[in-house]
């Protein structure tokens, strides 16, 4: 099977177990709007980012080096998960003793109350990501894909007892994720016959180092992507401003104002795990470059487009998904998400240009391009959200995400040296930033520009899509 029509192959799979449950799980943001206060939002909101905090930091970035050397054939496979399981249950026992400690930082004092469930649901995520990924470096795509939807059946019927029946509120939310994670692991240890490949003679001290010395440089690139999310969440949180109103109420607003970019980065999402096998397998193929810029091409349109077509109707779709007739307060975040939906855009362009790093080796390169973004994003938000509040948090997001693209596409491309379009990417930012300030301003007949700025978006983008297709139909 030639490299385009496996792309395509694995991204139908994934789709189909990618799609319905990451929609499912947007539609719950719903369930949260009617049942948790803006306030306790809040503290869900940050609890959630903390995970993407520590856990790279106690798995030692499992999800970059497990995949990695998975599908590198070069390797035991057995070698390769045992060692990966012994590394990250030593992880979760360390995280065990330190989360009681960082419970006591002022910025970190809302875990109080909630550290043994925080424990716990940082364990069974991490044991789930060990699980997923070893099934995917496999290549069971469709194992992984019906594990996918068949987890959040189990989150969403959790969330309806514990939250909705039960009015458990966060608390709820954590002991949801904890058994829904928990069934998966099951699952999929028994599915995939993970036992077979799990066993202590199996262990390989001199493989566990590689991966260390190869995870190393990834482990603070992810710690700072997380920490340019939850920057946004402590200073929204602990900041004084004359004009705005901060609190965790804010943190939770603008937690739900990031939930509706989330319908971007399900499509992100579908691809991205597709694409990340491709780019390892196809590393040292003659045609790699072509294969990146084609691919990118059409990556970087649906992109655009998906951006466009979710800007002009991000009003009635926050409304659905964030109901204000509980919790009036929710009546406006609609307002704060057209700059993160701008933003998301380009932290997927990242994510892809991180996996040509990945696929080469060279991962202190993404090292100091995610540093960019956090030396940008944590002044930005000390200068920005006491002037603009909420709205200051997503402009500093956007702009750390925009000029760690920069940097990426011209770094990167000294490894895989691929054509891209400069002009026409700055186009299409600037449309879409004039579509964000259209809706936030809504000066008269705003739709009407918003709608022909939409046009403008499909019509300069979609033949990129078709010259891709024309392609993998030919080589198919």
């Amino acid at each position: 099977m030639n490299k385009y029509k496996k792309l395509a192959l694995n991204t139908v799979v994934f789709a189909i177990g990618v799609f319905g449950s990451k929609i499912l799980v947007i539609l719950l943001t719903r369930l949260y709007a009617h049942n948790i206060d803006d306030v306790n939002s809040g503290v869900k909101d940050l609890l959630e980012t903390t995970l993407l905090l520590i856990q790279p930091v106690f798995t030692f970035a499992l999800q970059e080096y497990l995949i990695r050397f998975g599908l590198d054939k070069a390797y035991d496979k057995r070698e390769v998960f045992t060692t990966s399981s012994m590394i990250t249950l030593g992880g979760m026992a360390l995280m065990a003793v330190c989360v009681p400690i960082m419970r006591g930082l002022p910025a970190l004092n809302f875990l109080k109350g909630y550290t043994l469930l925080f424990i716990a649901y940082t364990a069974m995520s991490s044991l789930r990501m060990l699980c997923q990924n070893f099934v995917r470096s496999r290549d069971m795509v469709k194992l992984f894909s019906l594990d996918g939807i068949l987890t959040t059946l189990t989150f969403f019927l959790f969330n309806i007892m514990f939250i909705s029946k039960m009015h458990m509120g966060v608390k709820g939310f954590l002991l949801a994720v904890i058994l829904s994670d928990s069934c998966s692991v099951v699952f999929l240890f028994v599915a995939a016959k993970l036992r077979d490949f799990l066993n202590r003679e199996y262990f390989n001290p001199d493989l566990a180092r590689e991966m260390m010395r190869f995870a190393g440089p990834l482990i603070p690139t992810i710690v700072m992507w997380a920490i340019t999310s939850l920057s946004d969440r402590l200073f929204l949180r602990v900041m004084h401003s004359d004009y705005h109103e901060l609190g965790e109420g804010a943190v939770g607003l603008y937690g739900y104002a990031n939930k509706i970019p989330n319908l971007i980065s399900v499509v992100s999402t579908i691809f991205f795990q597709a694409w990340s096998m491709s780019a390892i397998t196809e590393n040292d193929s003659a045609d790699r470059n072509k294969f990146y810029e084609r691919v990118f091409s059409a990556y970087e349109a649906i992109m655009f487009m998906a951006g466009a077509g979710l800007l002009l109707i991000i009003k009635p779709v926050t409304s659905f998904l964030v109901p204000s007739d509980t919790f009036s307060v929710y009546e406006n975040v609609y307002i704060y998400t057209p700059i993160l939906v701008v933003a998301v855009i380009f932290m997927c362009f990242n994510q892809f240009l991180g996996s040509i790093y990945t696929a080469t080796k060279h991962p202190k390169n993404a090292c100091w391009t995610a540093l960019v973004a956090c030396g940008i994003n944590i002044p930005m938000n000390y200068f920005l959200i006491p002037l603009w509040g909420i709205q200051g948090a997503a402009v500093a997001t956007l702009l750390s995400y925009l000029i760690c693209f920069w940097a990426r596409i011209i770094d990167a491309r000294y490894y895989v040296p691929f054509r891209f379009n400069a002009v026409r990417n700055l186009i299409n930012t600037g449309v879409l930033l004039v579509m964000a300030v259209l809706i936030i301003g809504s000066p008269k007949l705003y739709l009407l520009w918003v709608f022909l700025l939409f046009a403008y978006i499909m019509f300069t983008n979609y033949q990129a899509i078709i010259d891709t297709a024309k392609k993998l139909l030919k080589r198919s």
